[in-house]
């Protein structure tokens, strides 16, 4: 049986504490680019469900110590090492404590802003992007690239995906492409630019007046999108659901960006985008219900140690750092019902939130 951690353990690395009008989370691991580990998950859970019924608690800000990060993603060389001895079950649990989390961060009935600078990957999508004001600064890069390690967009990262304008979604998805402050905002990853030099002024405003409106004070137009300027051609080349497809439309495209993306599709693990694709066309193009991107999200999670790359692919990308992962099918290979296989129900194994 996997032990449970605790609230208690001097390892968790994220603070929460009130101030003024306003509840306040901190990553404050910034050494690990604020990668978010299941102690850190329960923590700030723990934090939303004192502070929702609180009369003290107008708003509750959430940011991260450290220049380099918001969040980089989750701590998942745990799990990887547990996984390589048959223990799956410590994966799972921490993926149905997240994604419980997430979805409390989207349904919250008191304003959360969020402020996100640096990398802001994966877990930290999951962490930032489902709250009702999420701020980025000039040094925002957002990304989700869990194709990348065999896995794919989970954290309610499929939902912000299928949201996405046209076919942008499945280009970030399956490329891990990152977004600037002005892609961020255009993709749907964000509503407000501020200047981080503003940040500390705003931050002090909303400790004070509990209103989430102060930041309307200080936001800024948004920067220039160069995936807003490639629109057309993203959803040209992305038009079809089929890997190969796609595949072969980006090498027809003569842009720097479709030939960076065919390099990137061609690295990552087939039957991760294949699913991933399938994912996305199941939500459809405006998804309102994050729930059913979680339950989904979990179905793959469950079995992806098991069923599919992520372990190989973690080892590549994160362990042994080689980047050379050996996956288990070709680009124009992969069999649907293993797809299938992957998002089929669980039964009394779905995720409850």
């Amino acid at each position: 049986m996997t032990e449970m951690p605790t609230l208690e353990d001097p390892t968790t690395e994220v603070e929460t504490r009130k101030s003024g009008r306003a509840g306040h989370i901190t990553l404050t691991r910034p050494k690990a680019l604020n990668a978010l580990s299941w102690e850190m998950c329960l923590a700030i859970e723990k934090a939303l469900d004192a502070w929702a019924d609180d009369p003290e608690v107008a708003l509750i800000i959430l940011d991260a110590e450290g220049e380099r990060a918001f969040c980089a993603g989750g701590d998942i060389a745990e799990m990887y090492r547990r996984g390589l001895k048959g223990d799956v079950d410590f994966g799972r649990r921490f993926w149905a404590d997240e994604y419980r989390m997430n979805a409390k961060l989207a349904a919250y009935p008191k304003p959360i802003v969020a402020f996100m600078h640096g990398f802001i990957m994966g877990g930290g999508v999951g962490l930032g992007g489902h709250c009702s004001y999420r701020i980025v600064g000039e040094s925002a890069q957002v990304a989700m690239p869990e194709c990348g390690i065999g896995f794919v967009p989970d954290v309610g990262g499929s939902y912000l995906l299928a949201r996405a304008p046209g076919r942008l979604g499945a280009h970030l998805a399956l490329t891990a492409a990152r977004m600037g402050p002005g892609d961020a905002l255009h993709a749907g990853f964000a509503d407000h630019f501020v200047p981080e030099e503003d940040w500390a002024l705003l931050k002090q405003r909303l400790l004070d007046s509990g209103e989430a409106s102060a930041l309307e004070e200080v936001a800024r137009p948004a920067p220039e999108s160069p995936m807003a300027a490639a629109q057309a051609e993203i959803d040209a080349a992305y038009a079809s659901d089929n890997l190969p497809k796609i595949a072969e439309s980006l090498e027809a495209e003569s842009a720097d960006w479709a030939a960076a993306a065919l390099k990137q599709i061609r690295r990552n693990s087939p039957l991760s985008m294949a699913t991933t694709l399938e994912m996305l066309a199941r939500l459809g193009p405006a998804p309102s219900d994050i729930d059913a991107a979680l339950a989904q999200e979990f179905r793959v999670a469950y079995r992806i140690m098991q069923e599919g790359d992520f372990l190989e692919g973690v080892r590549a990308q994160l362990i042994d750092k080689d980047r050379n992962p050996h996956w288990g099918m070709a680009l124009d290979a992969v069999p649907p019902e293993r797809v299938a296989a992957l998002l089929a129900p669980l039964g009394a194994q779905e995720l409850v939130l």
